[in-house]
């Protein structure tokens, strides 16, 4: 897989911590206009949360807003978190999208499971990346640790945005850390807001996810919300 300038942003960045906002958080009538003037005053990547209503009690996005959010932004890091039953049905039509990185569960894949279908995402041409919910032990994620280049530690239950941060899952970062090479981050997802980012570089943790905490706020505003939790 060559390496485009959007695999970059994950792979050698030009700073850590990375900021992600998640659109779901975002206005669906206007995304182009609520994201452009993130991207171009501070954050690195736009997270796409997908879910099915079946992993996750909720309905979101498909690979349709994948598509456009590539046609608005040609060059974005585009991040797909899959909270899908089946994630192995949508890595070919969110690769095709433009997705940059495809993040998968290992409540649903684990072990050989997990490697395989990490290899089919690397030879599709994307980066893939893990996740675990809160209640789920990390220990199968350090199994795989070396097959992915984005390992993802849910701080909320998932399904929907505007949760707590839950603190006790940064143990699992801090088990995870030593075990990772330079070339692969560390996400958190869930809460994510200037008063928990701070708890989050501290457990080693160099991209953080965060939604409302960003578009809640008035477009002016965002930025300084960046900022504030990158430690800038």
């Amino acid at each position: 897989m060559a390496p485009t300038p959007a695999h970059q942003v994950f792979k050698s960045p030009a700073h850590l911590p990375l900021i992600g906002p998640s659109i779901l958080s975002g206005d669906f009538g206007r995304m182009e206009a609520d994201c452009r003037p993130l991207l171009e005053s501070g954050a690195d990547y736009l997270h796409l949360d997908v879910m099915d209503g079946r992993f996750v009690p909720n309905l979101t996005m498909g690979p349709d807003m994948c598509r456009w959010m590539r046609h608005y932004f040609p060059k974005a890091a585009l991040d797909v978190h899959l909270m899908v039953e089946e994630p192995e049905r949508f890595v070919d039509p969110f690769i095709e999208a433009g997705a940059t990185n495809l993040t998968f569960h290992v409540e649903v894949h684990r072990g050989a499971e997990a490697e395989k279908l990490a290899d089919r995402i690397h030879k599709g041409g994307a980066l893939a990346g893990l996740a675990v919910n809160p209640p789920t032990d990390v220990a199968p994620m350090i199994d795989v640790t070396g097959a992915f280049d984005v390992l993802l530690v849910m701080s909320v239950n998932p399904g929907f945005s505007g949760q707590a941060f839950m603190p006790e899952v940064l143990e699992k970062a801090r088990q995870l850390k030593p075990l990772l090479r330079p070339d692969q981050r560390l996400e958190v997802d869930g809460g994510v807001s200037p008063k928990t980012a701070g708890a989050c570089r501290e457990a080693g943790i160099d991209a953080l996810v965060s939604a409302s905490a960003i578009f809640g706020q008035p477009s002016p505003k965002r930025p300084e919300v960046i900022r504030a939790m990158r430690g800038a």
